[in-house]
Order: structure tokens, then sequence, then C-alpha cells
């Protein structure tokens, strides 16, 4: 019986060593946000895990169907977390938010499309491994 107590050890660490997993979101890009009165967006988007902030992307400057180059990455993520991204038009007084995607997240890789409240779409893909 004593032989068993390593091989329990072992498995007791090895399962609070998978509960955390790396998180990657990249492939982030919207088509046909709104236009108000000849003013096309000027989007960006806000990532999180949790309550942890990933980052945002860069301004995509008067563009209704921008792609962003950034990629977010987040090594204590676990299955379940909820993954946020928001999607904001740049204004000079305060910024105007499109719209709001919430996943929970899954063990794989995935593609989502989400429809944002205020017009378009913003499309993404996502890693948890």
């Amino acid at each position: 019986m004593d032989s068993s107590v390593p091989l329990v050890l072992l498995l007791l660490m090895y399962s609070s060593i998978i509960v955390e997993a790396q998180l990657k979101v990249y492939d982030l890009r919207a088509t046909d946000l709104p236009t108000v009165i000849l003013l096309t967006t000027d989007a960006y988007v806000t990532v999180s895990s949790g309550s942890t902030s990933l980052g945002k992307t860069s301004v995509r400057y008067n563009d209704p169907n921008p792609w962003w180059e950034e990629e977010f990455s987040y090594f204590y993520a676990e299955e379940n977390d909820m993954l946020t991204l928001e999607v904001w038009d740049l204004d000079l007084l305060f910024d105007d938010q499109l719209g709001v995607c919430q996943r929970q997240l899954k063990v794989g890789t995935y593609q989502h499309d989400c429809f944002l409240t205020k017009g378009g779409t913003l499309h993404y893909t996502y890693t948890l491994g």
C-alpha cells in the first residue's frame, strides 16, 4: 500500500499543472462596422481573460473592415474562464463601445464570429492548450 502514495502525489502534482494553460487570442478582424454621417469607425479591441486585461489592439482609422496584427497571450488561463473582447470606436471626448463578445474558454482552437450591438461583426480565433 505504501507504494501507491508516491503515485497519488504524482497524480495530484500533474493535475495541478494541467489546470492552467496558455491562452492565445489572434486573427482579430471586423467587418461592416457602422458609419455615422460619413465618418468611418476608428476601431480598436480590448481583450481580457477573467478579470485580467491582456491589452488592446492598435486603432485602425477610417476602416469599416479592420484587421489587427496583434496577438495576445496569457499563461494562467483556465478552462471555463470567460474571454471578453470589447470593440471600441475612438472619439475625441470618450470612446463609444460598439459591442462586447464573451466566450467561455474550452481547450482547443476555435474561430468565432460575434455580432456587435451597434452593427458589424468581430471575427477572432483563440487557442487554449
